[in-house]
């Protein structure tokens, strides 16, 4: 079958939800904030898994680190309690420190007694390096940066070089941020990926090896390593405990290595995975959930969801992306630049 952007395939059988994005998933918006000014092309991308206050009312997660060349904060304590407290926050490597900062910030003022009368706040934030067309050097990104792009989440958002995906590169052409999502065993999984991996040659298209020609059209005359990183953010609606959204969170990987990436020594691969069915209190005198999990014998369908959810954002990241020009001239093209004919064709 065929998506409707532009022969884009749409991966797998099972149903996309109507926004064939991590959004189907109820509560779950994203906002962007872009810096596009000459060497300066960068950003930041935030995702909310509910309207609400995160520290108050903390959502069940997990994460999986496929390959740790990666400089995220906030994931041991993710592993140790399995919650979020804060949105999860995507920007290019040197401005983790800024947007780190800035969750604290913004959880400080939401609720004035962190780090006080109340615990400290886990400041999520996970990274790609786009330094090729930006001047990660200026580290530009600031606090600000990151409240513009809390302020736009939404249900609707823009994909491709946009965001935190502004400066990113995959298979030697323009990455950036794709979504998508499939329903499953009666609940929705949408992924959002920060796409910035994988060598030309490789690229594979819904099972397609296109890698040889692309590697052509771009001159490329011998296969480098794979140095580039991928940020997997996986949600679902099903109820499941932090252990059962770590195995989901691993099933990303599937989705991952059908696109053409063999998790390389240089990249860094990380998958993380909330539910939004029920949440977590912050507070000892509130009561905590009382969920019926889904049963292990049941997950299947959400890991198929998952693997299928994450290769259709990979591709939809190529697919949005235009071409960028960036810092001491250097530029990405765009995928459909260089191969038109992928518009085109049908699977």
């Amino acid at each position: 079958m065929t998506d409707t952007m532009r022969g884009m395939p749409a991966i797998g059988t099972l149903p996309a939800g109507a926004l064939d994005s991590i959004a189907d998933v109820p509560g779950v918006t994203v906002g962007h904030c872009t810096l596009d000014e000459a060497g300066l092309q960068t950003g930041v991308t935030v995702v909310r898994p509910h309207a609400g206050n995160p520290y108050i009312d903390k959502v069940p997660a997990a994460a999986t680190v496929i390959n740790g060349f990666g400089k995220s904060v906030g994931l041991v304590q993710v592993e140790e309690l399995g919650v979020l407290e804060t949105p999860v926050a995507l920007t290019n490597t040197f401005s983790v420190g800024a947007v780190a900062q800035a969750q604290i910030r913004e959880a400080i003022t939401a609720n004035p007694e962190v780090g006080r009368s109340l615990p400290t706040v886990n400041p999520l934030v996970f990274e790609c390096n786009d330094g090729y067309l930006n001047d990660i050097q200026a580290m530009v990104v600031n606090g600000r940066h990151y409240a513009t792009a809390c302020a736009s989440a939404d249900t609707e958002f823009e994909q491709g070089a946009v965001g935190a995906g502004r400066g990113m590169s995959s298979f030697g052409v323009k990455g950036g941020i794709g979504s998508a999502s499939r329903m499953a065993g009666g609940y929705c999984v949408g992924a959002l990926v920060l796409a910035n991996f994988g060598t030309p040659e490789s690229l594979t298209i819904a099972g397609r090896a296109v890698g040889a020609m692309l590697a052509e059209r771009l001159a490329q005359q011998a296969a480098g390593p794979e140095k580039g990183s991928i940020i997997m953010i996986v949600a679902t609606n099903a109820p499941l405990d932090a252990r059962q959204l770590r195995r989901l969170s691993l099933r990303a990987g599937a989705g991952l290595a059908r696109t053409g990436s063999v998790f390389g020594h240089g990249s860094g691969d990380i998958a993380l995975a909330f539910s939004t069915a029920y949440t977590v209190p912050q507070h000892a005198d509130m009561p905590m959930p009382a969920v019926a999990m889904v049963h292990e014998s049941r997950l299947d369908p959400l890991f198929r969801a998952a693997a299928d959810s994450v290769e259709q954002a990979i591709l939809r990241a190529l697919w949005c992306a235009q071409t960028v020009q960036g810092r001491d001239g250097h530029s990405r093209r765009a995928l459909l630049d260089l191969m038109p004919e992928l518009a085109a064709s049908s699977s």
